[in-house]
């Protein structure tokens, strides 16, 4: 009898039943609920697990690491330093201290969950990362445990490992600390612009007080400002102060709604309460806050970065302005106040204001700006704040349009008495008599060739200029010289006289163009901004453009140099400058006694540089300008010649 082979039994292993058996079609690749509840409690168990691990390796950083910053150094041209801004204005208090309206003021603006929420917004950080991944603007939405990890624990950045971090430490945080150290933190760090860090020098900056003192309608304008200082301090213009007052009431009502306050309550907070008046620091005194400004400025229109980022410090900002240049403007402009004004004795002297502004024609550097008596005192910048007419200091753009785009006129086309444009040469008239007859020529007289128009402030010839060639076309040429369209005035017959209000920064920037062969670049006052050793993008000098022909720049500037002339001679300055030895490349533009006197300009070019000095009178509280005559004396011409004597002392170095 043969043997049987008994073969050892292997293993049994059980084979995953897909596709599946005894099935057919499509059914084959269903999985069963087995397989689909199996790979759910996998997967689940899988993410549980990398959330754990996450969790644990993330570590709550040291407190106040960003509290601990730089300041933002700023430099002169030559390299050596301006000033540096870097006092943080933030003082610490306790929730006891802070008032239980701006609490809840806070909350339900920001995190109305904030007492029952995990600390973190799910949908929030989803949202953001959804909206960077797709290039998109970056998101908010975060709780305000996050808020206070962002400003206390980690950097500013808007990018995804940020919020990832952002995450995790919020959960810790929550964790580990109450909600109300949390909410004492958070209140203690948060931006409230005007340089203030934190509610009690929010209080302080903006109302004048501790924070213990706020009432509910002053916690709800500060509570606005969390939204963005930037858009919503009501002293950053007309639009923000819309924007301030609608938050405002909205904060209050949704205080209102979600039971945090009584109706009876919120209807005694009907009027917005006004802060104070912003102030610069005193660090910022004389010149060197308006400079600060106009480079801040400049910064924030060419890189992005905020007033917040600016404020949060650290940065390097190198300048174009000249520090022997300022120092001599503000010499010159305290001399000639001195020396020829009196408000004591004179009333028509009293709220005198000059502001003025040094640009360089071939690159369109500003290298030296006069905003007014000290910048801690007076905010407003007069170098660089549209609202003052410039009178007949406009016309020279109404002849340059007339030249590039008159068809055939000249500097020496005029009108006749009859108000007829005489381009050229003789008119020709047809004579009397027979048919056959041929034109003869019959001399028609100028009452005044263009050429001279400028010097005399003709104010007939330009308005009929004006609308010879078309406004639109004054505008035009007004615009590519490099004045901004927005201060520009209506178009009507006055347009071409001057009824615009352009800074002193654009109107020497303007004039550039004039004096080099058509050519203007964008003014500048930033080469180049760093912080922590990486270079901020967007600064290099701006390209230069042309904004007229070369021969219309040219001849403009002849009749600007007869006006510089003819200035000089009737304020008997031309020895002071011809003993300076700066009568090369001279030309000018400027208001004329004849202009309404409410403000008095002086633009003037030698040496490779063009400044522009204007002057007005302007009393707090007052929205409409003072008018020039009688300063300085009795003479109503008087007021007009100030800002050539500031001019001239300014590039004789009186």
């Amino acid at each position: 009898m043969a043997r049987r082979l008994i073969r050892p039994k292997r293993p049994h292993t059980r084979r995953v039943d897909y596709p599946r058996r005894g099935r057919t079609n499509w059914r084959r690749w269903v999985p069963s609920w087995r397989q689909v509840l199996s790979g759910t409690l996998l997967g689940l168990g899988a993410l549980a697990g990398l959330f754990a691990a996450m969790y644990a390796s993330v570590d709550i950083p040291d407190e106040n690491a960003e509290a601990r910053r730089q300041g933002t150094v700023y430099y002169w041209a030559d390299g050596s330093q301006l000033v540096s801004v870097g006092a943080v204005n933030r003082q610490n208090i306790t929730l006891a201290d802070i008032p239980d309206s701006m609490e809840n003021a806070v909350i339900a603006a920001e995190n109305e969950t904030f007492y029952s929420d995990s600390g973190v917004s799910v949908k929030g950080i989803a949202r953001a990362a959804v909206s960077m991944v797709e290039g998109g603007e970056t998101q908010g939405g975060s709780t305000i445990t996050q808020q206070y990890v962002k400003n206390t624990y980690l950097s500013q950045e808007q990018s995804a490992k940020r919020k990832f971090k952002e995450f995790f430490i919020s959960l810790k945080l929550s964790n580990k600390q109450s909600k109300e150290r949390i909410l004492q933190g958070y209140l203690n760090t948060s931006w409230f612009g005007r340089g203030a860090y934190g509610i009690q020098a929010a209080a302080v900056t903006y109302y004048g007080i501790p924070a213990k003192d706020l009432d509910p309608g002053q916690t709800a304008m500060l509570a606005s400002l969390l939204k963005g200082a930037e858009q919503y301090d009501p002293a950053g213009g007309k639009g923000n102060h819309a924007r301030a007052v609608e938050r405002w009431k909205w904060v209050l009502d949704r205080q209102v709604e979600i039971g945090m306050m009584t109706k009876t309550e919120r209807a005694a907070y009907q009027e917005f309460p006004e802060p104070r008046e912003a102030v610069k620091p005193t660090s910022l005194g004389g010149q060197t806050g308006y400079l600060v400004d106009i480079a801040n400025k400049y910064i924030k229109k060419r890189s992005g970065l905020t007033a917040k980022d600016l404020a949060r410090g650290g940065y390097r900002v190198h300048t174009t302005f000249e520090k022997a240049r300022v120092r001599q403007l503000e010499r010159a402009v305290r001399s000639v106040r001195k020396r020829d004004l009196d408000p004591e004795k004179r009333p028509a002297d009293k709220y005198v204001e000059v502001g003025a502004a040094s640009v360089r024609p071939k690159d369109g550097a500003v290298v030296a700006v006069y905003g007014g008596a000290d910048a801690t005192t007076r905010y407003a910048n007069n170098a660089d704040t549209s609202g003052v007419p410039v009178g007949s200091a406009f016309k020279p753009f109404v002849l340059a349009a007339a030249l590039q785009n008159g068809h055939g006129i000249t500097l020496d086309s005029g009108y006749d008495d009859a108000g007829r444009l005489i381009t050229s040469g003789p008119r020709m008239t047809a004579p009397t008599g027979g048919s056959g007859a041929r034109p003869v020529p019959v001399q028609v007289s100028v009452s005044m060739p263009l050429r001279y128009a400028l010097t005399r402030s003709a104010n007939l010839t330009f308005t009929r200029l004006g609308k010879h060639i078309g406004l639109k076309k004054v505008k035009k040429m007004a615009v590519a010289a490099g004045l901004r369209e927005e201060s520009l005035a209506r178009l009507d017959k006055s347009f071409p006289l001057g009824t615009s209000t352009p800074s002193a920064v654009r109107m020497a920037d303007a004039y550039t163009a004039f004096s080099n062969n058509g050519m203007r670049a964008e003014p500048y006052s930033v080469t180049g901004v760093t912080r922590d050793g990486e270079t901020v993008k967007g600064f290099g000098k701006p390209e230069p453009q042309r904004a007229m022909n070369a021969s219309v720049a040219h001849d403009v500037k002849d009749s600007l140099g007869i006006v510089a002339w003819t200035s000089l001679a009737r304020d008997r300055k031309f020895d002071a400058l011809a003993d300076s030895r700066t009568l090369d490349d001279l030309s000018a533009g400027a208001t004329h006694e004849d202009d309404r006197m409410r403000s008095a300009w002086f633009i003037g070019h030698t040496e490779g540089l063009t400044t522009a000095v204007t002057m007005f009178r302007n009393k707090p509280g007052t929205p409409q300008l003072l008018g020039m005559q009688g300063v300085g004396g009795d003479d109503s011409e008087r007021g007009n010649v100030f800002p050539l004597r500031i001019w001239t002392a300014y590039a004789t170095g009186e």
